[in-house]
């Protein structure tokens, strides 16, 4: 991927560096209640595989710890520092959740508005659902729709978002309206576009001047626009048939404003600062009111809770529950070979960021290890905790996955040539995609696009395993139906939404959905992303 540097930008940052509040500077060596902290980090580090880590601790509306911990690239010596900036997925979601705030607070928008007010073309899979899906409902997932293609955002990233709204209609819901919580990325992309229409800027663009510009994160960006691999920046890892390797960089703008923020753990200190202490005050100048960042840390949909237990809740962007007693609002966040936890406890006045360049639930471990040391609880080995149970699920998992393989049925063929199988496919929902003939084997393309191209190995019969060039994306099993005239017509692909251990690969999954797309002419695709944009259904809706 092309990476687009922006030298005007890089002058700009460096005026408002001078003109506008810095951040607090960092103290590298921890306070006396993490006095053991380090070493639990480096142990953790180990044993979890993990390359870099960054770590930031707000207590009392002070920045009292940031650090970095191991190396930005395997192989590579620069070390991770409290300026190394990682991408911290879905913790973009509660900046996008400010985004409307400012907008809420200088009366252009509600929180119960309808999307429809702003964005006409909005339509889902129905009419009541449609006029009365508000604003408020995209940024607290209780539409009721869920995932498209996947725990990595893998869905038509490079189309214009209006496509990718437009294509929504044809999305059935998983849950009814309203009826409980089902997390959803693309509805915070919808989010981000309200944004635009009422305020003429991109939503990037938005965050940047409202957001990181007042708040002294100067180095923090929002779209892929402004990377430069020449920055203090962190490269991806994952681990890959039992080894940690590192892994393309990929953009996220396609649904940018639920997760695409790049940022460090010494700038990201003063956002959490901004949601401590006096809520939605940064060093004297109110950027939020009290009101709106109430409304961000309220539920506003329940999770999961029994009669007299712990509450589980979402709010406006941010994850609500509990820990020893106090309330605790937290994201965590996960795109190719990043993993972000970010944890608010405003009874202790306390924010904790913590960041890695692979996944791993060490992360929490460390959380809870902080929580832990600044409300005096008894010693408990979090790591260990974690440790034990993320290697007793990776050995149930790795079965299950183990007898997916078993069930593979030997010395089959497809049940006719080929080039039978070649062609251009396409779903009202999943758009078009083309298999070719490629030095004897079949190649698999989703929405023309280089980043989404996966070799299909033989499994059995008419059924393939899709094998993603881009190994984050791993792999997902694609078969072929013929139709009456005995043709090949229907490419089936079961996307998995979400990994039972993405350690282990992408299935087994108890969260998938299949797609269907017809065989179609390609004189025919004009005529069909036609007939989209004024929202006709096509035959091959599924």
């Amino acid at each position: 991927m092309k990476m687009k540097i922006v030298p005007v930008r890089t002058l700009l940052l460096l005026l408002l560096a001078i003109v506008l509040p810095s951040t607090l500077t960092a103290q590298r060596t921890p306070p006396p209640e993490l006095s053991h902290i380090e070493a639990f980090i480096e142990r953790g580090m180990k044993d979890w595989e993990i390359p870099g880590l960054a770590i930031a601790v707000v207590k009392d509306d002070e920045l009292v710890w940031a650090r970095g911990f191991g190396v930005r690239r395997l192989g590579n010596p620069t070390p991770v520092d409290e300026n190394t900036l990682f991408n911290i997925a879905s913790v973009s979601k509660a900046f996008t959740a400010a985004s409307i705030g400012i907008l809420v607070d200088e009366g252009l928008v509600d929180w119960d508005d309808p999307v429809v007010d702003y964005i006409p073309y909005f339509q889902l899979y129905d009419p009541y659902v449609t006029q009365n899906t508000t604003i408020r409902d995209l940024l607290s997932h209780r539409v009721g729709i869920g995932r498209l293609t996947g725990n990595r955002l893998r869905w038509i990233s490079h189309r214009d978002p209006e496509e990718q709204i437009r294509r929504l209609r044809y999305l059935g819901p998983e849950q009814p309206f309203r009826a409980g919580y089902v997390y959803n990325n693309v509805l915070y992309m919808v989010a981000g576009e309200i944004v635009r229409a009422v305020t003429g800027q991109r939503w990037e663009d938005f965050v940047a001047e409202r957001i990181f510009q007042p708040l002294g994160m100067n180095r923090s960006f929002a779209s892929m626009d402004y990377f430069s691999e020449d920055e203090n920046v962190a490269y991806p890892h994952q681990e890959i048939d039992g080894k940690i390797v590192e892994i393309p960089r990929r953009s996220f703008d396609g649904v940018g404003p639920a997760a695409s923020i790049h940022t460090s753990a010494k700038e990201i200190a003063n956002w959490m600062r901004l949601h401590l202490g006096e809520p939605g005050e940064f060093e004297g100048r109110r950027l939020l009111s009290r009101t709106v960042v109430g409304e961000m840390h309220r539920a506003q949909n329940t999770i999961r809770g029994a009669a007299f237990g712990p509450l589980s809740a979402y709010g406006l962007g941010w994850n609500l529950g509990s820990w020893r007693g106090r309330h605790v609002s937290r994201h965590g966040g996960a795109v190719d070979g990043m993993n972000t936890t970010l944890v608010l406890v405003p009874e202790e006045n306390l924010g904790i960021f913590i960041t890695t360049n692979t996944f791993n639930t060490f992360m929490n471990a460390l959380a809870q290890q902080v929580m832990d040391a600044y409300m005096g609880a008894p010693a408990e080995d979090w790591h260990q905790v974690t440790l034990r149970n993320h290697q007793r699920q990776k050995a149930r998992v790795q079965a299950q996955r183990d007898s997916i393989h078993a069930a593979r049925i030997p010395n089959t063929t497809t049940s006719g040539p080929l080039e039978e199988f070649t062609g251009l496919y396409y779903d009202d929902l999943y758009a078009d995609a083309r298999v070719r003939l490629v030095d004897g084997k079949l190649v698999l393309e989703f929405w023309d696009d280089e980043d989404q191209i996966a070799d299909l190995e033989h499994w059995h019969h008419d059924t393939f395993r899709a094998i993603w060039r881009n190994p984050a994306m791993r792999e997902e099993f694609v078969w072929f139906t013929r139709g009456p005239s005995g043709e090949i017509d229907q490419l089936h692909i079961e996307w998995v939404l979400r990994p039972g251990l993405l350690q282990v690969g992408a299935y087994p999954s108890s969260y998938t959905r299949v797609g269907t797309l017809v065989k179609i002419d390609e004189r025919d695709l004009p005529r069909l992303i036609s007939d989209l944009g004024q929202g006709t259904t096509t035959d091959s809706n599924n």
